[in-house]
C-alpha cells in the first residue's frame, strides 16, 4: 500500500532546488525510466530501505562494490577500528602497503599500484602514465565503453578512422579530444586499420574487458587478442579498464578470463575500483614496475591527491579483499549469478518475451532481445518503452534493478536462494504484461 505522503517525491523536490537534477550523479536518476528517484535510509545484507520504508531486493550494490553485500560484519568492524584511529592523515600507512600488497597477490599484470580516490581519476592518471612512459600522445577507446567523465574521454566516434572523436559533453573543446580514437566494440578489421594507420603514434588502447555501461558485453576472445597482439607490435600498451570487472568477476579480475583462453595473456596497465574499495571511495592504477616507476616522485609524470590510500577506505577495502579471497567464494557467487539469469530467462520465454542475458562472477546483464549484442550500436536497438515496464513492476514487487537499460546488473553473497526465487516470480508477473 502507498503511503499517504510519498517520502521519496518530497526529498526529490527538496533535492532539485539545491542539487543539479536532485542527483549528485545521473546515473542514480530516473529520467530514463520516468518516476522518481528513491532514496535510501539504510541498507543491510542483500536489501535496502527507501524513504517511505519500503525495502527492495538490492541487484546494483552501489554500481558493484557491495560484493559481500552491506553491512558485512567483518567489514564494519575493520572500518569502526580504522575510524577510532584517524579518518585521515596526509602521510604513508601501513595499511596502504597491505592493500597494494593484496590487490597484487591476486592480479598477476601488477607489480605496482597506486592508490586513489575514484574511478574516474585512476583512468585519467593511467592514460597521462600511459602517454609520458611512451611520449606519444594518440589514444584508442571503444564506443560504449566508460572509463569516468575526464575530458579526453568523453566523446563519441568520428566520421572514419582518420578522425578523432567529438565531444559528448559540453565544456570539453575538440581540442582536448583530439588524440582520441573512438573505435567499435569487437571489430578487429577496424581495430587493425586504426594500428595501420596511427600505431607508431598510440600510447594506449584502454577497454572495458567487459562492458557495463552499455549494459553487459564481452569483448571476444578473437577481438582481445589482436587487441593484444597489435599492442606489442606497435608498442602501445594495453590498459584494462577493470572499475566494474576487478574483482567481481573473478578474483584475478576479467583478464584471468581471457587468460583461460589466451595463453599469456595479461594487459600493461589495469584500473581498479568498487570492489577493491568495499564502497569507500577508493580506487587504483597499476601495471608493470617499468612503467610505473614513471610516476611521481620516482619519474616526470605527476599524479596527487589528499585522500589517496584514505585509512579508512583501505581499511574497508581490505578487509572486503580478505573475504572474498576465502575459498569457494567465486565459485558459489558464480552459481547464483547464472541462477538469476536462467530463472528472468525461463520467466520471459514463458511468456513469450525476447529475452538473453549472461553472466560472469557475480556481474550479469540482460537485454529484451533474442540475441546477446556484441557492440554500442546494436544495445541502442534494445527497446526503451519496453525495458521501462519491465524496470517498474520489478521496482512495485520490491526489486531493484537499474534505472537504465545500459547499466550492468551486480549479484552479492548476501543474496538467498528466496531472494532469486522471489525476483523470478515477480519477473514473471511482469513478462506477461510485456507479452
Amino acid at each position: 500500500m502507498k503511503p499517504a505522503i510519498d517520502r521519496n517525491v518530497e526529498l526529490f523536490e527538496r533535492a532539485s532546488r539545491v542539487i543539479p537534477g536532485g542527483v549528485n550523479s545521473p546515473v542514480r536518476a530516473f529520467k530514463a525510466v520516468g518516476g522518481t528517484p528513491r532514496f535510501v535510509t539504510r541498507a543491510q545484507g542483500a536489501y535496502f530501505w527507501d524513504a517511505n520504508g519500503q525495502r527492495y531486493t538490492d541487484y546494483i550494490g552501489s554500481w558493484g562494490p557491495m560484493i559481500l553485500g552491506h553491512g558485512h560484519p567483518a567489514v564494519v568492524e575493520a572500518v569502526r577500528k580504522a575510524i577510532l584511529e584517524g579518518f585521515s592523515f596526509g602521510a604513508p600507512t601501513e595499511r596502504e602497503i597491505e592493500l597494494a600488497e593484496e590487490i597484487i597477490k591476486h592480479v598477476p599484470s601488477l607489480e605496482m599500484v597506486r592508490l586513489v580516490s575514484s574511478g574516474t581519476e585512476a583512468a585519467m592518471s593511467a592514460i597521462r602514465l600511459a602517454r609520458g612512459a611512451t611520449g606519444r600522445n594518440k589514444i584508442i577507446k571503444f564506443e560504449g565503453c566508460y572509463h569516468g567523465h575526464a575530458d579526453a574521454l568523453l566523446l563519441k566516434a568520428g566520421s572514419g578512422l582518420a578522425t578523432f572523436g567529438n565531444p559528448t559533453s559540453a565544456g570539453v573543446p575538440p581540442e582536448v579530444v583530439q588524440h582520441t580514437m573512438v573505435l567499435e566494440f569487437n571489430h578487429i578489421a577496424q581495430l587493425e586499420e586504426a594500428f595501420a594507420l596511427h600505431g607508431q603514434d598510440l600510447a594506449c588502447l584502454m577497454i572495458e574487458p567487459i562492458a557495463g555501461n552499455m549494459n553487459f558485453v564481452r569483448a571476444s576472445v578473437a577481438f582481445m587478442q589482436r587487441a593484444r597482439e597489435l599492442c606489442t607490435q606497435y608498442g602501445a600498451l594495453l590498459v584494462f579498464d577493470e572499475v566494474m570487472t576487478g574483482m567481481r568477476v573473478a578474483l584475478g579480475s576479467a583478464q584471468s578470463v581471457y587468460a583461460k583462453s589466451i595463453p599469456g595473456f595479461e594487459p600493461d596497465m589495469t584500473v581498479m575500483g568498487k570492489v577493491i574499495g568495499g564502497g569507500m571511495p577508493l580506487a587504483a592504477f597499476g601495471g608493470k614496475r617499468a612503467v610505473m616507476e614513471h610516476l611521481a616522485p620516482m619519474g616526470s609524470v605527476y599524479q596527487a591527491g589528499t585522500l589517496s590510500g584514505n585509512p579508512v577506505a583501505t581499511a574497508c577495502g581490505l578487509a572486503t579483499l580478505r573475504e572474498i579471497s576465502r575459498p569457494g567464494f567465486y565459485d558459489a557467487l558464480g552459481t547464483k549469478t547464472r541462477t538469476l539469469v536462467s530463472g528472468l530467462q525461463s520467466a520471459a520465454d514463458a511468456a513469450g518475451v525476447p529475452f538473453c542475458g549472461d553472466s560472469e562472477g557475480g556481474m550479469f546483464g540482460f537485454f529484451l532481445m533474442d540475441k546477446l549484442p556484441q557492440n554500442y550500436a546494436t544495445v541502442m536497438t534494445t527497446d526503451n518503452k519496453r525495458f521501462n515496464t519491465f524496470f517498474h513492476g520489478m521496482l512495485e514487487n520490491g526489486v531493484y534493478f537499474a534505472p537504465a537499460l545500459y547499466e550492468a546488473g551486480f549479484m552479492s553473497a548476501a543474496h538467498t536462494e528466496a531472494d532469486i526465487n522471489h525476483t523470478v516470480d515477480a519477473a514473471t508477473k511482469v513478462f506477461r504484461l510485456l507479452a
